[in-house]
């Protein structure tokens, strides 16, 4: 089996966790190679107990076969990920080192139970959609999709924005608010919710609308089937705005044409055997819990 560890910062909080996990990889005799950025913070702290190599970046999956990206981090990192895996098509398992984590699952205290089900097979690849953005001009340059969402914001403290919204070339609302979201089912669960989103369940095939501080006050959430197109005027007293793919972000203006579909490949995610994402859920959001006990 041949890995790829990824990771975007190195805090020295996390250096017991880091060390687990490469002395489990070299344990179990994988082989191990690790994202080039996050290489040059690790060398001199972490303890190399076996070979490993450099990891360059998306071209190197068509170099190495690599079997899996194992990701140390925030679910910020897994979307930075997605950004690296793109098309390839190997899945990615997160390892939660920061705080909520929905897409970074597994709970850095139990780094090493989770290897040993990698190693052993003990696991199921769940196909996650995504999204699509096309524009004019273009925008995001060779990676203009997004697992999570994708918003149309006002800039700062300039005043609301209209985004005029249309639903396969129909003419669906205008929203007057301080932007829009457009989330995937995993993004259910991210800005969207905080906005008074639905939470949907992976693979239901569908989109979610949420406007961010509408001033209409009748507006509300809105679920599509994730085969629409949807397409979008933006118009404010600014002359831009912001565009962002997950956290990735670039300013746009009046004059951009934008719209949103399904993308056409998507992102794989390792799920280990006695877990769920209605486990994730529940314990994320502490449902069933009484806290005041």
């Amino acid at each position: 089996m041949q890995v790829v560890v990824f990771g975007k910062q190195y805090k020295d909080k996390d250096l017991p966790f880091i060390q687990a996990l490469f002395d489990t990889l070299y344990a179990t005799g994988v082989t191990t190679y690790v994202f080039a950025p996050y290489l040059r913070d690790l060398e001199g702290r972490v303890r190399f107990a076996g070979p490993y190599a450099a990891f360059d970046g998306y071209r190197d999956f068509f170099v190495h076969r690599i079997d899996f990206v194992i990701v140390l981090g925030g679910d910020g990192t897994m979307l930075n990920a997605v950004t690296l895996v793109r098309n390839a098509g190997v899945p990615m398992l997160g390892i939660n080192l920061g705080r909520l984590g929905f897409l970074a699952s597994i709970e850095k205290h139990h780094i090493e139970q989770a290897i040993q089900k990698l190693v052993q097979g003990h696991y199921t690849v769940n196909e996650r959609t995504m999204l699509y953005l096309e524009s004019s001009p273009a925008l995001f340059g060779e990676i203009p999709f997004a697992l999570n969402d994708c918003t149309l914001l006002k800039r700062d403290t300039s005043s609301m924005i209209t985004i005029h919204t249309f639903l396969n070339g129909d003419y669906l609302n205008s929203y007057w608010a301080d932007g829009i979201i457009i989330s995937t089912p995993t993004g259910s669960t991210a800005y969207s919710l905080s906005c008074g989103g639905p939470i949907v369940l992976p693979n239901s095939g569908n989109f979610v609308i949420t406007p961010v501080a509408p001033h209409n006050l009748n507006l509300r959430p809105i679920v599509l089937s994730d085969q629409s197109i949807i397409s979008f005027e933006i118009e404010g007293r600014a002359e831009n705005f912001i565009c962002t793919l997950d956290s990735r972000f670039e300013l746009i203006s009046a004059h951009h044409q934008l719209a949103v579909r399904r993308n056409d490949f998507f992102i794989r995610l390792v799920q280990l055997q006695d877990a769920s994402f209605l486990e994730t859920l529940r314990e994320k959001l502490t449902w069933g819990t009484d806290l005041r006990n």
